[in-house]
């Protein structure tokens, strides 16, 4: 018997023009960003209509991390997220918001490769870390040349910190005083494919205060293994990894100094939280402009569907939800930005965009017909990242009792 011979996965033309992107701002959500703000969202989306588009579709189907993108985000110093760097430019949190949507709006893995280098592992070692570990890391983290990640997820614990089973102890080895560290993660961005891995673990032990810290650890460290998760039906161009730590150990000043308890970890969760908001925006968009593109050059009947009263609703729908998110997302970080985000705004952020930007997909797909499955038409991708973003940085259930905490004063998980 003769087998055809395999297709293999590469880019494929979308169904549609969508060589322009909108420039969509219903009612002026961004309409007083500053001009260095605005420079900065459309120099995101410069690169991502350049660099990003073109072959993100083979790097997703083939499950392959897209190396030479990460290089090329460093060059253009978007790699480190917009988290503060001697010697780079400062970035506002509205400036870092709109490029978290401009990357998402072009691909979920790219955007969260930033997010994990920048927004997690950098940003754990600049705000915690000691001048020395600032100095050795924050440089070469942003310039791409040592690739980070953030562990503190594990098989069997996602937000309940209280139950984290990681141990770290002190022990002296060789004549070096520092740490030995045991226990396993999972959803690991790059850490099976990176360099080093902030680990969160509980100080244990004599001298332990049992309380959750902070620890750079080498990923070539005797004892770590991560092994990348395969079979992922979204986010497919980031490998994320199952780590094991065991008797991993690190010298005394692999420990992060600022990093001696949850909170600390938290401070980072709660930077980041209001990004991944402004992404769930950059995925609504990308479904909405291309429901739009679709729907104006899909000939059924004779006329184009936009011509029919049943998109035309679909598509008011779809615009009022993504008008929503926008205005949701430009508040809380014009509150950010003044030092008044509440951590359980930041939830509200999180919770009602990665909802609705879930009905904003699921309607653009619905609306491509057979058309909406295939990688080309791009809505298929985003449909799926979207999945993992509504999980990530805190389930849509923990950011609902965050916010429930706060309304009635009554803790349901902790």
């Amino acid at each position: 018997m003769t087998r055809p011979t395999p297709v293999m996965p590469g880019v494929t033309a979308p169904d549609y023009d969508l060589s322009q992107p909108l420039d969509l701002d219903y009612v002026g959500a961004f309409a007083d960003v500053a001009p260095d703000e605005r420079a900065h969202q459309l120099a995101v989306r410069a690169f991502v209509q350049a660099e990003v588009l073109p072959v993100i579709d083979g790097y997703w189907e083939r499950a392959e991390v897209p190396f030479d993108l990460v290089k090329k985000l460093a060059e253009q110093d978007f790699l480190r997220d917009g988290v503060d760097v001697p010697g780079r430019p400062k970035i506002s949190f509205m400036a870092e918001g709109l490029a978290s949507m401009e990357m998402s709006r072009g691909d979920g893995s790219v955007a969260t490769i930033c997010g994990v280098q920048g927004g997690l592992a950098l940003r754990s070692i600049v705000m915690h870390g000691s001048p020395e570990q600032v100095e050795r890391y924050a440089g070469p983290m942003a310039r791409g040349e040592i690739l980070g990640a953030f562990a503190l997820t594990e098989p069997t614990h996602g937000s309940d910190s209280v139950s984290l089973e990681t141990t770290a102890r002190k022990e002296t080895r060789d004549g070096v005083e520092g740490y030995v560290i045991d226990g396993e993660k999972k959803w690991i961005g790059f850490g099976s494919c990176g360099d080093i891995t902030v680990v969160w673990a509980r100080l244990v032990g004599e001298d332990g205060d049992n309380q959750v810290h902070g620890f750079v650890v080498p990923q070539d460290a005797p004892g770590y293994t991560g092994t990348t998760i395969e079979g992922k039906l979204s986010l497919r161009a980031i490998w994320q990894a199952h780590i094991a730590l065991d008797d991993v150990f690190v010298p005394a000043d692999a420990a992060l100094p600022g990093a001696t308890s949850f909170k600390a970890t938290a401070a980072v969760l709660f930077a980041t939280r209001l990004a991944v908001a402004w992404s769930a925006v950059g995925h609504a968009v990308a479904c909405y402009e291309a429901a739009v593109a679709y729907a104006k050059q899909r000939i059924q009947f004779g006329k184009p569907l936009a011509a029919k009263q049943m998109v035309q609703e679909r598509l008011t729908h779809m615009l009022s939800l993504v008008t929503q998110m926008q205005l949701l997302v430009a508040q809380t970080t014009r509150l950010a930005d003044a030092g008044q985000l509440s951590g359980e705004q930041a939830s509200l952020a999180k919770y009602t965009t990665t909802r609705q930007a879930r009905e904003v997909a699921s309607i653009a797909r619905d609306m491509l017909g057979g058309n909406g499955i295939l990688l080309g038409n791009r809505v298929a991708r985003h449909f799926a990242d979207i999945e993992a973003l509504h999980t990530y940085e805190g389930t849509e259930s923990m950011q609902a009792l965050i916010v429930g905490r706060d309304i009635t004063g009554v803790s349901a998980f902790a």
